[in-house]
């Protein structure tokens, strides 16, 4: 019994020691830069600096435009102004004969309607 016993147990350790090895080389495969997890870990980090980058780009690119705009919309602002201006100046100013507009005759005075027949 005790010869059984010691079969029993050797096979046992040996089929330990090769469940050992398989499980060895599935976790190597596992934490394998290029196939596993670790893999997938690289890739996804190299992403998310990619990311952070493009982000970072982003948000540069978005501070310039905003200060391009406040810079263009400042001048807009300044000739709108200036606009204003020339249009309230234009209206001091005197009229020209070549303008069609008419202008409104001299006012005249008259006493008499029959007298103011009789004059013309």
């Amino acid at each position: 019994m005790g010869y059984l016993a010691d079969i029993l147990l050797a096979a046992g350790a040996l089929g330990a020691g090769f469940y050992c090895y398989v499980l060895s080389r599935r976790l190597r495969g596992f934490t394998d830069l290029e196939k596993g997890v670790g893999g997938a870990v690289a890739l996804l980090s190299a992403q998310v600096d990619d990311l952070t980058r493009a982000l970072r780009g982003a948000q540069e690119q978005a501070t310039a435009s905003e200060a391009r705009l406040a810079r263009t919309t400042a001048e807009a602002e300044a000739a709108a102004r200036r606009i204003e201006l020339l249009v309230a100046a234009m209206h001091d100013l005197p009229q020209d004969s070549a303008d069609p507009t008419p202008r409104p005759a001299e006012p005249r005075f008259v006493r008499h309607v029959s007298a103011a027949g009789a004059d013309q």
